[in-house]
C-alpha cells in the first residue's frame, strides 16, 4: 500500500512563483506516488476572521490554481476542510488532552500573540491540535512541511502517542516531515532581500495568474544598483536575486549571456528585467490561461469539491469510527 501524505493551504491569497516552486511542483509529483490528501484549510484561516465573501472567494481561488497547476482530482484527493466534519469532531476529542503548557510553547503561537495581542483566540492557542487533527484524520505517515512547523509535527507525534496510550491502541501511526525533492528551489522576491512573499507586499511577488502587463511592472521595478565596479566581482544580494529568478525562468545560455555581461561590466538591468519579464510570461503563461479558464467552469469546480469531499469523508469516517470506540461512545 502507497503511504499517505497531507498537505493543506490557508486561503489567504493567490499563489506565487515561490508556492509553486516550494510546495506545488512537489504536489504533482507525489500524486502518483503516493496516497495524497490536499485540503484548503478554510477552518484555520478562521483565526483571523476573514470576511464571509472574502473566505469564500479565496477558497475558490485556490481550488483553481491548484488545478491549473496540475494537481489531478483522479489521483489525488483535493478538498476543502470544511467539508470534512469529522476533522472537527477529532480535532475536539485532541483538545480533551493537549495541555495549556504545551501549546502556549508554541513558537508559532508566541509569534502570533506578539503580533496581534488583540486577537489571542483560542484558536491560535489550539491550532497545532487543529493541524494535528487534519494529519491523524488520515493516518498520513507523511507531511511537507517548512522547518517553521516542524515544532506542529513533533506536538501531531505527541498527541497521536498520547491517545494511543490512553487507549492502549496503535490507531495513530507517527508522521515525519517530508520533502519529495532533494533540492528545493528558493525563490526570491522583487524587493531585494528575502524570499518571495506575500507578507511584504504585492510588489515583491509574481503571482500564477499575473498578466503579462503586470509581470512586466513588477519586474521593471524590481530592486538593482548602480552596477558593477571591477571585473567579476561577487554580486550584492539584489542582484543575486535577479539572476537566480532568472536561472528558474530563463535559458542557461541566457542566464549565461548576462552574467558575462555582468562581469565584463557591461550589463544594462534595464535590458535584464525586459529579458526576465518576458520569460516569465512565457512561463507563467500556460498556467494563467488554464487559470482563467477553469474560474469560468462553475460547474466543474463544484464536481472536484463534491468528489474530493466524498473521499476525503471515505477515509476520515473510518478514523472517527475506531476513535469513537476506543473512547467509548456507543450506541444504545
Amino acid at each position: 500500500m502507497k503511504e499517505t501524505v497531507v498537505s493543506g493551504i490557508r486561503p489567504t491569497g493567490k499563489l506565487h512563483l515561490g508556492n509553486y516552486f516550494g510546495a506545488v511542483t512537489n504536489f504533482v509529483k507525489m500524486q502518483y506516488d503516493y496516497n495524497c490528501y490536499f485540503f484548503i484549510a478554510d477552518l484555520h484561516s478562521l483565526t483571523t476572521h476573514p470576511v464571509p465573501g472574502d473566505l469564500h472567494g479565496y477558497v475558490r481561488h485556490v481550488l483553481v490554481e491548484y488545478l491549473a497547476c496540475g494537481i489531478n482530482p483522479e489521483e489525488a484527493t483535493i478538498y476543502i476542510q470544511s467539508d470534512v466534519p469529522e476533522v472537527s469532531e477529532l480535532y475536539l476529542y485532541l483538545n480533551m488532552n493537549a495541555y495549556l503548557g504545551e501549546l502556549e510553547r508554541s513558537a508559532s503561537f508566541k509569534e502570533k500573540i506578539r503580533a496581534n495581542p488583540d486577537n489571542v483566540n483560542a484558536g491560535l492557542l489550539t491550532y497545532p491540535t487543529l493541524m494535528a487533527a487534519d494529519i491523524l484524520i488520515h493516518k498520513a505517515t507523511k507531511v511537507p512541511v517548512g522547518k517553521d512547523q516542524e515544532q506542529h509535527l513533533e506536538m501531531t507525534r505527541n498527541f497521536g502517542n498520547r491517545f494511543n496510550r490512553m487507549y492502549n491502541t496503535d490507531l495513530f501511526p507517527e508522521s515525519f516531515a517530508f520533502s519529495y525533492s532533494e533540492n528545493l528551489v528558493k525563490v526570491p522576491g522583487l524587493e531585494g532581500k528575502g524570499k518571495m512573499s506575500k507578507s511584504d507586499g504585492d510588489g515583491n511577488c509574481i503571482y500564477l495568474s499575473d498578466s503579462p502587463e503586470i509581470i512586466r511592472k513588477k519586474v521593471s521595478r524590481a530592486v538593482s544598483d548602480s552596477g558593477p565596479t571591477e571585473e567579476n566581482q561577487a554580486k550584492p544580494e539584489a542582484i543575486q536575486n535577479l539572476f537566480d529568478l532568472m536561472k528558474i525562468v530563463s535559458t542557461p545560455d541566457t542566464v549565461e549571456h548576462f552574467d558575462g555581461l555582468y562581469n565584463k561590466m557591461q550589463i544594462r538591468y534595464g535590458d535584464m528585467k525586459k529579458q526576465l519579464a518576458e520569460d516569465m510570461i512565457i512561463f507563467n503563461s500556460p498556467i494563467r490561461e488554464r487559470i482563467e479558464e477553469l474560474s469560468k467552469d462553475d460547474l466543474y469546480l463544484r464536481q472536484v469539491a463534491k468528489h474530493g469531499a466524498l473521499k476525503a469523508r471515505e477515509s476520515a469516517q473510518k478514523t472517527i469510527k475506531e476513535v469513537r470506540n476506543l473512547i467509548g461512545f456507543k450506541s444504545f
